[in-house]
């Protein structure tokens, strides 16, 4: 029997359409029925993550926390959450249910095993709440983030993604940032957020880039076909 995937969803809403389409492209598939179920939430009303975790708005996990007894009340065996800084409130989400959540930055830090110095695109909501940074201290690998001004571009261009903008522009910006951790030493760059590899792929880096959004799709068709088990809590 198959699993049923509950998405919390909508941050933003066209990272959660992305998400979809790639759990589609990793799923071995030669009719309708053969796809996973995805039960979706797509809440673009969610509290934003960064104001919170700069303590300048409202805590999202309750709302969070919501969305996910109702996928379960719906018939999810399992949860994911397309959104990097999103698992910085992961607590409230497993705190909630009695179903597992697919944690995207673990399968990503997985994705990176092979790495002794890693790039992190990611936002400064993320960063700040250390989600990749603990995720990491048990690896040994080198995590090598923008510096401070490099931190302002990344916001500007993840906004700017955000507000719809997926123009050439803006991903030679972005490769140049992730460009930029390279010369630092980076032997792969990690997409830390799910807008982000809305415009910059793999092939556009002179290091591996490891998409975040393509390691929770591979993983989550991989549970929904049976082929990766979980566990609660």
């Amino acid at each position: 029997m198959r699993k049923v995937v509950g998405v919390i969803g909508g941050m933003g809403p066209d990272a959660t359409v992305d998400f979809m389409s790639r759990v589609i492209a990793f799923t071995d598939a030669s009719r309708d029925q053969d796809h996973a179920r995805m039960l979706v939430d797509n809440n673009p009303s969610i509290p934003c993550r960064q104001q919170a975790l700069l303590g300048k708005g409202d805590d999202p996990g309750p709302v969070m926390a919501g969305m996910a007894r109702g996928l379960e009340a719906s018939g999810a065996d399992f949860l994911v959450m397309p959104c990097n800084t999103a698992h910085a409130f992961a607590d409230a989400v497993r705190a909630a249910v009695s179903i597992p959540l697919l944690s995207i930055v673990d399968v990503t830090v997985a994705a990176c095993r092979d790495h002794a110095a890693v790039g992190l695109l990611t936002t400064k909501g993320c960063l700040a709440a250390r989600v990749y940074q603990d995720a990491f201290a048990a690896t040994g690998s080198k995590l090598i983030a923008p510096d401070d001004a490099e931190f302002a571009t990344l916001m500007e261009l993840i906004f700017a993604i955000k507000a719809g903008d997926r123009s050439p522009a803006i991903g030679e910006r972005m490769r140049e940032l992730g460009e930029a951790l390279v010369a630092r030493g980076a032997t792969a760059v990690i997409g830390g957020c799910t807008e982000i590899t809305l415009v910059l792929s793999d092939g556009m880096l002179s290091a591996p880039l490891v998409s975040s959004t393509d390691e929770l799709a591979r993983a989550t068709a991989d549970v929904c076909a049976g082929r990766r088990e979980l566990e609660a809590g």
